[in-house]
């Protein structure tokens, strides 16, 4: 009987270590975008054969040799066509810590190219993409107050196939220079050629008028985009209207960034 018992830990304890020696798993979701996954394979901690021991992609059990140091999860082989959807899942035992040399091959990348790009005078913007290689959002910069400022936003379709986008801006007195731009994984920007526009409305005035002093707001001839900084460069307010409550403003001086030019005003 003691024998009996002596057998059935022993037996606990083997399935117990094997539950935690293959219970960690690394998951990996993306896109196909025609490349590889390269692995980095180190030994098993009881350095008997390899740390991984399963593979599977979208569900299938991946054939890659996975019994070396390093090796190659072939994703060409699943029929994938470039933009679909992938799902990897590396099963390894407790104890190593095997690594994924080229992760960022499954995220979307910027490769967009722009066919059309068209700014009307109501400030709706339009443009149409080809060549897109997953999701990614396209912001619309407009250039005032001497740096370029994002003025909206879509997001990016990812298909290589002809992408038609519209979004409406506000456009300020004068010549409009506009762009739009994209960001991947490299966190490089892409940005498209510039279109400009010539918005016969007169400028936008505000009163107090440039180095005047106000007290509870400030006004706009008419709706404007702004953005308020204090003395010291922190923006304090932004966003578009005829007038802006500055009555919980400190006294001091600031900065107004308004229609396409920049003044400043004294608060007490």
């Amino acid at each position: 009987m003691k024998n009996m018992k002596t057998l059935l830990v022993t037996a606990l304890l083997c399935v117990a270590t094997a539950m935690g020696a293959f219970g960690s798993e690394i998951k990996l979701e993306g896109i196909f975008r025609g490349e590889n996954l390269f692995v980095k394979n180190p030994f098993a901690p009881s350095g008997v054969g390899f740390c991984i021991f399963e593979i599977t992609v979208n569900g299938q059990v991946a054939t890659d040799e996975i019994n070396s140091s390093a090796f190659e999860i072939n994703l060409a082989m699943y029929h994938l066509a470039e933009g679909d959807p992938v799902k990897v899942v590396i099963k390894h035992k407790e104890g190593c810590n095997p690594k994924v040399l080229n992760p960022e091959v499954l995220k979307p990348k910027s490769t967009y190219e722009i066919t059309a790009f068209k700014v009307e005078k109501n400030g709706k913007v339009t443009f149409s993409t080809k060549n897109e290689k997953g999701s990614l959002p396209f912001v619309v910069e407009q250039f005032k107050w001497k740096k370029w400022v994002a003025v909206g936003s879509v997001e990016g379709k990812g298909t290589p196939s002809a992408n038609n986008y519209a979004l409406n801006i506000i456009l300020h007195s004068g010549i409009n220079k506009i762009r739009v731009k994209q960001i991947d994984c490299t966190n490089k920007p892409r940005y498209s050629a510039e279109v400009t526009i010539n918005n016969m409305e007169p400028e936008v005035t505000f009163k107090p008028g440039n180095n005047g002093v106000a007290t509870t707001q400030i006004t706009f001839s008419r709706n404007t985009d702004y953005e308020i900084y204090d003395f010291y460069g922190k923006r304090v307010s932004k966003g578009n209207g005829a007038s802006v409550n500055i009555s919980t403003l400190p006294k001091g001086t600031y900065f107004v960034n308004y229609d396409c030019k920049s003044e400043s005003f004294e608060k007490r």
